[in-house]
């Protein structure tokens, strides 16, 4: 059997089917989870894919089917929670629809770097392809697709802004998808007011992502709707790192300090809010006592910052899901529908009551 050891050749499925003492086309019900197959009949099978080490050949599947079972996804490469977040759940929404993925990291964010994208994805064979677009300039170089598959655009822009292509020759529509930044941002704004803190500064991250045009609106609106000031409403714009955080935090601690620094901070990601709270904790500023302090992310270890962020959870698994519905509705013919999936405002101990006559910034 040419599934022995010195064999010339990997093992194929008919060599699975000579061992399981079955036939190919029983092989070929168990790798596509038929139902009809029995579960004695599929052990066997399984085992001998394991003594013989088969591995599938995609390939010869493509040929077959002319399909690839293969999605393209585009991605900046930030290592970033959010952007890498969201690939991974991409990513693994994928694989339990039985689709590979291959990803195109790109760092040039314009026309021509999009149709080389675009090339590499048609000449695998792609059925849909996926960008994550954190930033305006990824959006905006995504626009000028002419790609004859689906795409999905993760991005959270404002529905005027995404951009259809069905009236391009011979190209698909983009679809756009996102966690509601705005909604969660609103969230952790309306969790400090409702605490009794007349008004809220807002750490924002570079305004050049979607996210942060995002949230930075969601929460001024927030202050809106409570009647708020414009001259209370104090926005202060920053990177996405903790020092950043730290930098920010330290001049806060001191206008606290003298009396006429903010009692409620949101921060636009949890590591502007670890870099706040540690320069709040050097300075002597108790947190949620003298200031609550609010993020966004809930990224692994929040729970265990001191003390416990208050912050505003992604669902990054459901986002991955939905975007693989939506594709799976485009191959299907389905006219899909663009969605904006909610996010949860997770209260931990970093929020606290305003104390009485509390100062506001």
């Amino acid at each position: 059997m040419t599934g022995e050891p010195g064999r010339a050749r990997p093992p194929a499925m008919s060599d699975v089917a000579e061992l399981a003492g079955v036939s190919h086309q029983t092989v070929s019900r168990v790798l596509n989870d038929h139902p009809s197959v029995r579960p004695q009949t599929r052990d066997r099978v399984m085992d001998a894919i394991a003594t013989l080490g088969y591995r599938r050949n995609s390939a010869a599947r493509a040929l077959a089917t002319a399909r690839s079972g293969t999605i393209g996804v585009v991605t900046t490469g930030s290592a970033l929670y959010g952007p890498t977040s969201t690939l991974i759940a991409v990513e693994g929404a994928a694989r339990e629809e039985g689709y590979f993925v291959s990803v195109a990291t790109i760092r040039s964010y314009d026309a021509t770097t999009m149709h080389t994208v675009l090339e590499h994805f048609m000449a695998q064979g792609v059925e849909g392809i996926v960008v994550i677009a954190p930033q305006t300039d990824v959006a905006a170089a995504v626009d000028s697709f002419r790609a004859p598959v689906p795409v999905i655009l993760i991005a959270a822009r404002e529905p005027g802004e995404v951009s259809t292509v069905e009236d391009r020759v011979g190209a698909a529509s983009i679809l756009p998808i996102a966690v509601d930044q705005r909604l969660g941002a609103r969230l952790a704004t309306e969790h400090l007011l409702d605490m009794g803190h007349r008004t809220v500064v807002h750490l924002s991250g570079p305004l050049d992502w979607f996210d942060a045009r995002e949230r930075a609106t969601g929460w001024n609106d927030a202050l809106a709707a409570r009647a708020v000031p414009e001259e209370e409403r104090e926005m202060i714009r920053c990177t996405w790192s903790s020092d950043a955080g730290y930098e920010v935090g330290r001049g806060l601690a001191g206008r606290v300090l003298a009396g006429d620094g903010p009692s409620a901070v949101f921060a636009g990601n949890d590591h502007l809010a670890l870099g706040v709270l540690q320069a709040f904790w050097e300075a002597g500023v108790v947190v949620p006592r003298d200031v609550s302090v609010v993020g966004f992310d809930d990224v692994e270890g929040a729970a265990h910052f001191i003390p416990p962020l208050t912050t505003v959870r992604q669902p990054f698994a459901e986002l991955g899901r939905r975007c693989m519905a939506l594709l799976l509705d485009a191959f299907a013919g389905v006219t899909p529908e663009s969605t904006q999936i909610p996010p949860i405002l997770v209260v931990r101990s970093s929020s606290g009551p305003a104390l009485t006559g509390a100062a506001s910034a």
